[in-house]
């Protein structure tokens, strides 16, 4: 096994599928699929399911994810032992973050780690489930998890990063009254609301039903980037993220809500298994929640 394989394997999960793993690799399509084909030769398993032209993760193939992303951490982590100049950090940077806390203290990280360190590649992934924290983080998916509080996992460490407040938002020419809106008091607009079964979506849930409000449901979205879209084509009212209402006020009508509806978020991880790279990332994330505490 070649460490280029599992290169091109990871390009190709991440990518989903050859041409765009091809297109960021700067190589020809059939050096990846030759590439895939004589790794699974190797391992005597199937580590895709080719579907026309679609590449479906074999459970092979998931249980390999984990590994293979460790493995391309390791070798960076080698190599920046063996960097010539003690001042370059090299290596790969691997975080995944529940969506809505995907944006804000998190970027402005990653950003000023990226100045402070170009030669470090930065994977920033999606965390579809809470739950699945430090799971991911133990199989070796990534070395960093963001996601709202708690963390569970007790060999984890956490550090916060701030609180998330969510805000109502209506579509255009909803007519509510100025200021805060008590959940008790919601308009009987149909809602566009994200399954149970997802840890903020259940509180915000339980927490309008307690304030004894029965609003009528418009949608069910599965994907919370599309709830905006939806709000803004007249389907329903929903809450977001503040940031993200605040930012749709000239299109939408928004409000905050009464009682005040926030969650803290934070980054999780192992701190005795980091990288080199992920310690220093570490030592710079401590130091913006130093700074934010004062």
């Amino acid at each position: 096994m070649e460490l280029r394989q599992i290169e091109y394997f990871l390009a190709v999960v991440e990518h989903r599928g050859i041409g765009g793993a091809a297109s960021a690799l700067g190589v020809a399509q059939p050096t990846v699929s030759q590439a895939l084909r004589a790794l699974e030769r190797e391992l005597g398993v199937q580590l895709f399911h080719r579907i026309g032209r679609g590449m479906v993760l074999s459970s092979a193939g998931r249980t390999m994810v984990g590994p293979s992303r460790q493995i391309v951490r390791d070798v960076g982590a080698a190599e920046d032992l063996l960097a010539v100049s003690d001042d370059v950090l090299t290596g790969r940077l691997d975080i995944l973050a529940f969506p809505p806390t995907a944006m804000g203290p998190i970027v402005d990280l990653v950003g000023a780690f990226r100045r402070a360190n170009p030669s470090v590649n930065v994977r920033f992934g999606e965390l579809r489930d809470e739950d699945q924290a430090p799971s991911v983080i133990e199989d070796g998916h990534c070395e960093f998890v963001v996601a709202h509080l708690p963390i569970a996992g007790d060999d984890l460490d956490v550090v916060v990063l701030g609180e998330q407040e969510y805000w109502l938002v209506y579509p255009p020419g909803t007519d509510l009254p100025d200021g805060p809106v008590p959940l008790a008091e919601l308009p009987r607009i149909p809602m566009v609301f994200v399954p149970r079964g997802q840890s903020v979506a259940d509180e915000i849930e339980e927490a309008i039903r307690s304030a004894g409000a029965r609003p009528p449901l418009a949608v069910l979205s599965e994907h919370r980037e599309e709830r905006l879209a939806m709000v803004l084509a007249g389907i329903g009212g929903t809450l977001l993220e503040r940031s993200i209402a605040e930012s749709a006020a000239d299109r939408a009508v928004v409000r905050p809500v009464e009682p005040r509806f926030a969650r803290p978020f934070g980054i999780a991880f192992d701190e005795a298994a980091l990288s080199p790279v992920g310690r220093a990332f570490v030592t710079l994330v401590r130091e913006y929640a130093r700074d934010r505490a004062v």
